[in-house]
């Protein structure tokens, strides 16, 4: 901080441009490369944390009535997002490898869609990650039908393992598609927040009209943040910042499961993460965990009712458990809590 203050006060307390600071934009075009997303600095666009990047390619690409497909479930304030918009959600169903892609396959073949949204890698809420098998053929049914897809990955750097998963992005950049896939990433799952900094890569052809909707809603991205951020990568310290991340969320998970599984696991099937923040748990009998989370209000533990993550056909037996801000002792805590309010 003393840093920008001495040295960038004018970068970080005036005017910028819309489209991002550009050492920022330089050295988020290095982390992109890093994950396998191969993109110059003037394809990222910075934005005021992934929900803005949601929402501002939603109100450039999709027409009222125009179809988006979505991951049943899926992240909720995506669905909000679309429904501002005022597109026609349809949603796919998921198993533990990700989106089920040929039933996806199945609707394309009587409907005509527009985009696609997903969380390929430790998708919120479910936690769950599309195969490799899965993302390529969904790149092929992209180039196929003509439609976009909204790759959303703001936990793919949190992974609990050392698997190769590679972005969508990349399986159309070798099927010769780039153009109709659109990027969004933040740092808000791997330094700060509070900082709202996130960002997109998107092709030239979405890139301008989303840059003028971006203009219109806030002129520019918080340009003291932007500073900050960019001053902190320079100091190459992000990778191991992200390893203690990944150390500890996993010792978390792995404390929240055993717990499930000891204290509740004749009442909830859940399958263990692989990275990312959550635990999506479904009871194994007809229950309804919005009408449930009074009790547990009362023994002061609080979890998201799984229904608010469908936009149909909603699943009142389900449930996502974040394990990431609360202590290995405290998440014991909350599962004896749990357990005491059945």
């Amino acid at each position: 901080m003393q840093k920008v203050m001495s040295e960038r006060f004018n970068d970080a307390f005036q005017y910028g441009l819309t489209e991002g600071y550009p050492p920022l934009r330089q050295a988020v075009s290095e982390i992109c490369h890093s994950r396998g997303v191969a993109c110059s600095a003037a394809q990222v666009y910075i934005t005021s944390g992934s929900q803005q990047s949601l929402d501002i390619v939603a109100r450039t690409l999709l027409d009222p009535g125009d179809t988006i497909v979505v991951e049943r479930p899926t992240y909720l304030a995506a669905l909000q997002v679309f429904q501002l918009a005022q597109a026609n959600i349809l949603s796919v169903d998921t198993d533990d490898d990700g989106m089920l892609v040929e039933q996806l396959a199945d609707l394309l073949e009587t409907t005509r869609v527009k985009a696609v949204y997903l969380v390929p890698t430790f998708g919120n809420p479910g936690g769950k990650t599309l195969s490799e098998a899965r993302r390529r053929r969904l790149v092929e049914l992209a180039k196929k039908y003509d439609f976009v897809i909204l790759e959303d990955d703001p936990y793919g750097e949190i992974s609990f393992t050392d698997a190769v998963r590679r972005p969508l992005y990349q399986h159309a950049v070798e099927l010769g598609c780039e153009d109709q896939v659109v990027y969004t990433s933040t740092f808000s799952k791997i330094l700060a927040p509070g900082m709202r900094i996130g960002w997109i890569v998107m092709p030239d052809w979405l890139a301008q009209q989303t840059v003028i909707v971006k203009q219109a809603a806030d002129l520019h991205t918080n340009m003291l943040s932007q500073v900050i951020t960019a001053e902190y990568l320079s100091l190459n310290r992000l990778d191991n910042q992200i390893a203690l991340i990944r150390e500890d969320y996993r010792k978390k998970c792995v404390a929240l499961a055993d717990a499930l599984e000891s204290r509740l696991g004749e009442h909830l099937e859940f399958s263990r993460p692989q990275g990312g923040m959550f635990l999506w748990a479904r009871f194994r009998y007809p229950f309804d965990t919005m009408e449930w989370m009074k009790k547990t209000l009362e023994n002061g533990v609080v979890y998201v009712p799984g229904e608010a993550f469908y936009h149909d056909k909603p699943d009142t037996r389900t449930l996502r458990l974040s394990y990431s801000t609360v202590s290995e002792a405290g998440l014991l805590t909350a599962v004896e809590r749990l357990a005491a309010s059945l």
